[in-house]
């Protein structure tokens, strides 16, 4: 009697797609997987420890990781650009190029439009402040009375303590030397250093298109973890590339809107400050109140009355509120809403961590975090407590 033999697996070329649809409806869904990384979970020491641990490898790999985050933002929030040249059938790497080129030409516009006049405004930085002190001594002259009077208490004060002990008065010495100007040729260095590193990053994270997808589909074990996989990755990408974009032009909008305003209310240099409260609304809270402050400064020394002195100000403040308010929650909706509380920490973290760009990456890095655990059944307490 002949043997019985097994029928041999049918390779994946092989198989039909009746047979994958009913080996991917077979599996049971993410959520119910019960493997054992999925089913360990982290204790508060462990996920204590964890978070500390990566706090401290972020802050003494920032040379590497900062400027890696920044062109990861800036690709994606670039992606947008990228799906329209390849409607028009442009291959990837030159559409990468494409927009790589117009990337330069929006920051050489902007270094030239608003790095130049600010560099200058702050070489008269002094002069700035004594016109500034006349301004607000000829506005508030009780105000200068009651510090002239802080001041002369003070001085008596001062005296008294010399003459009970008898020492005589020490000429002050005043050393001068070039540490502060070579730091700043240091820091300038470093700064179009890692804006190169940045450049040639976002370069090739746009000209590799989909390549890393492509890898991460190969590794993936069986059909249902490739498909998982792909709708995870496609999401994420989507929604943070349309959440950037979005906010760039709005805020885009808003400077434009803001300078028009400017130059009607007769504010001198009024694109350089256009750009830079676009550049400041980029970030939450904290950018909004900066400009508010220097623009109530340049209205004080623009203008002669305290009524026309807050006037850029003031009209910087209705934009913004209109935005915060109305603008920004109808195009981007409640999706990507999220908690006040939860943007404020993240600011406090990101700015301690990593300065000036952290708190410009604050909140994409925690609209990344939310579009991850929305799709993880094991995380979605953490989407709820970020989210609104």
């Amino acid at each position: 009697m002949l043997s019985e033999t097994k029928p041999k697996p049918l390779e994946p070329a092989d198989r039909t797609l009746l047979e994958l649809a009913n080996e991917a409806a077979a599996e049971p869904p993410f959520s119910e997987l019960s493997s054992p990384a999925l089913a360990i979970l982290m204790t508060p020491v462990q996920a204590i420890l964890l978070f500390l641990g990566v706090t401290a490898f972020l802050y003494f790999a920032r040379p590497v990781v900062l400027p890696l985050c920044l062109a990861c933002m800036a690709a994606m929030a670039l992606k947008p650009l990228m799906r329209g040249l390849s409607h028009l059938h442009i291959p990837t790497a030159p559409s990468a190029a494409i927009v790589l080129a117009l990337l330069v030409a929006l920051l050489s516009v902007g270094f030239f439009q608003l790095g130049r006049p600010a560099v200058r405004w702050v070489d008269d930085e002094q002069q700035h402040m004594a016109e500034l002190r006349a301004r607000v001594q000829k506005l508030f002259p009780n105000a200068l009375r009651m510090g002239n009077a802080v001041a002369a208490v003070n001085a008596l004060s001062v005296d008294n303590v010399q003459k009970k002990d008898g020492a005589p008065k020490v000429p002050t010495v005043e050393v001068k030397d070039q540490r502060g100007s070579n730091s700043i040729l240091n820091w300038t260095g470093t700064f179009l250093a890692g804006l190169c590193e940045v450049l040639v990053l976002i370069y090739l994270l746009l000209a590799s298109g989909d390549l890393f997808m492509h890898k991460l589909v190969r590794i993936m074990p069986t059909l249902s973890d490739k498909k998982r996989a792909i709708d995870i990755s496609h999401e994420i990408q989507l929604n943070i590339s349309n959440y950037l974009f979005t906010v760039s032009l709005i805020n885009l909008c808003l400077g434009s809107i803001a300078a028009a305003g400017f130059y009607f209310l007769g504010v001198p240099k009024a694109g350089m400050w256009g750009m830079l409260v676009a550049i400041l609304n980029f970030v939450p809270y904290f950018g909004p109140i900066v400009g508010v402050i220097l623009l109530g400064i340049v209205g004080l020394l623009s203008f002669d009355s305290l009524g026309q002195g807050l006037l850029p100000a003031t009209w910087f403040l209705m934009l913004h509120l209109l935005e915060a308010n109305f603008v920004t929650p109808i195009l981007l909706g409640r999706r990507f809403t999220l908690n006040p509380v939860a943007i404020f920490v993240a600011l406090m973290f990101w700015l301690w961590l990593w300065g000036i760009p952290g708190a410009l990456l604050a909140v994409p890095i925690l609209v990344s975090v939310k579009a991850v655990c929305d799709r993880f059944p094991k995380a979605s307490y953490i989407s709820e407590l970020i989210g609104r």
